[in-house]
């Protein structure tokens, strides 16, 4: 039973993460050979001012609501 953690910064939407999931489930089930009835996947969320990268907090570093519309922004 795959248990897959994803962690990103909170701002994406529920169709966003959706989408993600069922493509997620369908390659891991092909890759590992197992049914999709049997992979999990867990989001864990963080406000941007809790992550940062390069030595600057992404809140910081990107600004207020980056990345809140998917990937147009980056």
């Amino acid at each position: 039973m795959p248990i897959i953690t994803i962690q990103l910064a909170k701002g994406r939407t529920v169709e966003q993460k959706q989408q993600f999931v069922e493509a997620v489930t369908r390659e891991a089930a092909k890759q590992l050979q197992v049914k999709e009835e049997w992979v999990t996947v867990v989001f864990n969320e963080y406000e941007r001012e809790n992550w940062a990268s390069s030595g600057q907090l992404h809140s910081i570093k990107f600004g207020e609501g980056f990345g809140k519309k998917g990937a147009d922004e980056t």
